[in-house]
């Protein structure tokens, strides 16, 4: 009865208020007419009865009368109340319809009003458009007018260099210096610093010498690496040629065991050009540190070519022209961590050592070293018996009498094994500069500088303010030895005893960082006397080579995008704009940066210092050479201070341009949650591109849907599976700050942006969210370990979540050994660790981290690698193996995290205009 009420109501709801009245008058009318047609019809039946049975007939129609009128009065209720009822609900339809009418007016003229700011807004938005098209015009010719994109040069490189150059003015070999010896019109600022080797099987002939065959064979693959080498002469800045270690062809000389320099047919060389200009005589020992090859030059006329050898008399040696080379004592190159001992202890068993044995020195020209050595015996005798010393002025064996040595210069004793067993526990090792003052530097004395290196003993040269270092006009050795006249020795152990254990261990440092970097391989040192002499000249260095992720897809194909699913709430504040990709600004400065600061870099103490020449393992001339980097400590060039305000929040963090960061997922064929990944970036500000490195060893599937981030995705396929692909230099990435993230790391925008303002601010760290801690243990007394648990410090920040420097990733394959990276890829873990392990090392800073988040958690994700229970067993051991391939440990502990000031602050709409922050 309900359910035909209620579809009654809705009958009559769709009913007019006129049809309904005339409907109830309709009812009203007829209804008594058929009651009276019923009544008049039982009545006129009646009468057609028998008169017997019309009492009979009468009474019961009386009854079916009043039957019928009581039915009708029922119903008739019943129909006004029905009436009643449908009269309530047309007046509340009425009214609801008058409702509905004022607001469909509202609405109407809601429209109107919002068409009118519609056109309003895009008329501003067209006048905003022009106005920012002007805008980037007038940038456009500001950068034009204040940096001016200048042509190249006029060539000055003749087109062949001529046989016979015409002499210059009147200049005499001692005499030569770069000015009047070298010829700059073969060496343009533009040219790259073209290099041309003399092949020794065909030249060495010429020269009257046999060269050595290992340098032959080691010096032709070495110089192969190197990006500025050349096999077109003509087009050649310097020629260099193999003289030694060389032996002489005549074996009549075998008495003296001296070459003799064929002066006419070195000077017969096809590019000599009459007088040997822009030519490196290299003369390199080895085997024989005698006088004999290690002074192949002595009373022989080179022209105006450059001398590189170890041996040099100080008649001989022409400072800012001459190179002074380690002998060739190392591996042809690659790593050579395995040789050095660990930096710590700081203070070893003995605190000073010597061993060797001096040939007798005449002449004029010669220090009295009896009484130096009487003074060190002396000191030896009286130092307290917590100071042991190792003194030995007599090899024993004796050296061999055949030996030919400079005049008043010290032989080695023993073995290389044995030197290198005392040196190992040795803090300082004596090196006695030649009695002969006439010698400016041997390859005696230079071996026991590159020994003592080696080994991790520091060097104290006595007579050393005479003695010329290897390639010493770039490189700063008072960071790595010391040195001291030899009248002062009396005040030597009050000097060794003056140093903390802190400055021991900077010296070793330093001291290892210039013998792995600079002596340790024939690599090294070849590397280093170029970039010396390109140094000398002014020329910037070929930029490094940017490694080309191969692309996952065809150029053709686009994956097919989808809608990520849309937010409903709001976020509580605006964290930056939506902008159009731009990658970060241009270095401009690798012409000029060199005439500005030279070679000085900035040590860990935030004092320039000269330190070494870019090698071909140089940053990119790009925004990267801001860094200048080295593994001894930079800083970025004109880094910001601050700001303060509504300056500072437009700055994101310091007084710099303003830049976006690039966003790099490694991923594992995790389709589905790399595609959640994808979506949580939708709306990032300051997000340029996100770069995609598929790690799986299939490609990802072309019927696969990624969902639309807001910004460019380049998905790059690996060579292979590796953790260390995370860090691979890519050419895609177009900006300074990279985001490295794993695919099921879940951030938050304003965790992220707040993040990359932290490192704006501090740009030569690694700025992270996950941070851990190594701690010693203490029940092996065996090295350090990998900690994760919480803690009021920590010393590593995992690369899963973290921003860092473009520079480290190319940093990361070019100066990390190949060791560490090889141990990644051995056991699948451990790449976060090695990377701060080299910022430490380079930075000798601790990481920074932001926010409270301490560990991600991915409920839906398939198992991780961090999952497996041998996880934690391996970074202990990642520890131990790295601080042996760096000799130390380079992480430095921290108790500093950067959260946002105004974090969850409630500030007034008014002064909402002046801060900005997360």
């Amino acid at each position: 009865m309900i359910l035909i009420h209620e579809r009654i109501c809705q009958w009559l709801g769709h009913l007019k208020l006129s049809r309904v009245i005339l409907m109830v008058t309709v009812i009203l009318f007829v209804v008594p007419l058929f009651t009276h047609y019923y009544l008049s019809k039982y009545e006129s039946s009646s009468m057609a009865l028998g008169s017997n049975n019309m009492r009979h007939t009468l009474e019961t129609l009386g009854d079916l009368s009043a039957v019928n009128v009581g039915d009708l009065k029922i119903r008739i209720e019943e129909m006004l109340r029905i009436k009643a009822s449908v009269s309530t609900e047309l007046r509340e339809l009425e009214e609801r319809r008058g409702k509905l009418q004022k607001e469909a007016a509202a609405a109407s003229a809601n429209a109107d009003s919002v068409k009118a700011e519609y056109a309003r807004a895009t008329a501003e938005l067209q006048r905003l458009r022009v106005s920012a098209d002007q805008a980037r015009l007038a940038q456009l010719e500001a950068i034009r007018r204040d940096s001016p994109e200048l042509a190249p040069p006029l060539p000055i490189l003749p087109s062949s260099p001529p046989p016979i150059i015409p002499p210059a003015a009147s200049t005499s070999e001692v005499h030569c210096r770069m000015h009047s010896c070298f010829d700059h019109s073969r060496c343009s600022l533009t040219s790259g610093f073209p290099v041309y080797f003399y092949d020794p099987d065909v030249f060495s002939p010429l020269i009257g010498a046999e060269v050595d065959g290992f340098l032959k064979t080691t010096l032709r693959q070495t110089l192969s690496y190197n990006s500025h080498l050349t096999q077109n002469p003509n087009e050649a800045c310097v020629y260099l040629v193999l003289v030694g270690e060389g032996f002489p062809s005549d074996k009549t000389q075998t008495s003296t065991n001296k070459l003799l320099l064929n002066e006419t047919a070195i000077k017969s060389l096809p590019y000599w050009g009459g007088d040997g200009r822009n030519h490196v005589l290299l003369n390199l020992a080895r085997r024989d540190l005698s006088v004999g090859s290690g002074d192949a030059f002595l009373d022989s006329s080179t022209g105006r070519a450059m001398i590189a050898q170890s041996t040099f008399t100080l008649r001989q040696f022409r400072p800012g022209f001459d190179l002074v080379t380690p002998p060739a004592l190392g591996p042809p190159g690659g790593d050579v961590w395995s040789d050095c001992a660990p930096m710590a202890p700081a203070r070893r068993l003995y605190i000073l050592s010597f061993q060797g044995s001096q040939t007798p020195a005449t002449g004029s020209h010669k220090d009295d070293d009896q009484s130096l050595i009487e003074s060190l015996r002396k000191m030896a005798s009286q130092a307290p018996s917590s100071d042991v010393f190792l003194l030995q002025f007599d090899c024993d064996p004796p050296i061999d009498k055949r030996a030919v040595l400079p005049i008043g210069d010290w032989g080695l004793c023993g073995t290389d094994r044995s030197r290198r067993a005392v040196l190992r526990d040795s803090t300082f090792v004596l090196i006695l500069a030649p009695a002969d003052r006439d010698y400016a530097s041997t390859a005696l004395l230079q071996a026991r500088l590159y020994e003592a290196l080696r080994s991790g003993a520091i060097p104290v040269i006595l007579g050393g303010d005479r003695i010329q270092m290897p390639y010493s006009e770039v490189l700063d050795w008072r960071r790595a030895t010391l040195s001291l006249p030899k009248a002062r020795v009396t005040e030597l152990h009050f000097l060794l005893r003056a140093l903390s254990d802190a400055d021991l261990l900077a010296f070793r440092r330093q001291g290892r960082l210039l013998w792995e970097r600079y002596l340790s391989s024939v690599q090294a040192s070849m590397d280093s006397l170029l970039a010396t002499i390109r140094t000398r000249l002014n020329i910037p260095p070929h930029s490094a080579a940017p490694t080309m992720g191969a692309p996952a897809f065809n150029e053709s194909y686009y994956p097919p995008k989808i809608e990520p699913p849309a937010v409903d709430t709001e976020p509580e504040e605006t964290l930056g704009p939506l902008e159009a990709p731009y990658p970060s600004p241009s270095y401009r400065r690798n012409y000029s940066v060199s005439l500005l600061n030279g070679y000085e870099l900035w040590n860990d103490w935030g004092e320039p210092f000269a330190l070494f020449p870019q090698l071909p393992w140089d940053p990119p001339v790009t925004s990267e050479a801001r860094f200048m980097g080295s593994a001894a400590g930079f800083r970025p060039i004109g880094a910001g201070a601050g700001g303060s305000g509504k300056e500072f929040s437009e700055a994101l963090g310091g007084d710099r341009p303003r830049e976006q960061f690039t966003i790099v997922i490694l991923t594992y064929e995790r389709e589905a949650v790399l595609a959640a990944a994808l979506a949580r970036l939708r709306g990032l500000p300051y997000l340029n591109k996100v770069v995609v490195v598929w790690n799986g060893v299939n490609p990802p599937l072309s019927s696969q849907s990624w969902p639309e981030s807001g910004a460019p995705v380049a998905v790059v396929r690996a060579p292979r599976n590796s953790l260390n692909n995370r860090f691979l230099p890519y050419n895609v990435i177009d900006t300074e700050a990279v985001l490295c993230v794993d695919d099921d790391a879940h951030l938050r925008h304003d965790e992220i942006v707040f993040a990359f303002r932290v490192w704006r601010e501090h740009r030569d760290r690694i700025v992270g969210f996950p941070g851990r801690y190594h701690a010693w243990d203490l029940n092996f007394n065996n090295g350090f370990l990998y900690n994760s648990n919480y803690s009021c410090e920590l010393s590593m920040v995992l690369t899963g979540a973290a921003f860092v420097h473009r520079y480290y990733l190319w940093s990361y394959w070019r100066l990390l050994p190949a060791a560490v990276r090889d141990y990644v890829d051995q056991y699948m873990n451990c790449e976060d660790i090695a990377m701060n392990f080299l910022v430490a090392h380079i930075t000798r800073k601790p990481p920074v981290k932001v926010t409270s988040r301490w560990t991600f958690r991915c409920p839906g994700c398939p198992v991780t690698l961090s999952a497996d229970e041998t996880h934690f067993h391996e970074r202990h051991k990642c520890i131990q193996f790295f601080s042996q391939v760096f000799g130390y440990t380079p992480l430095l502990s921290t108790q500093y995290r950067a959260d946002s000031v105004l974090f969850k602050t409630r500030i007034s709409h008014d002064k909402q205009k002046c801060f900005k922050f997360i």
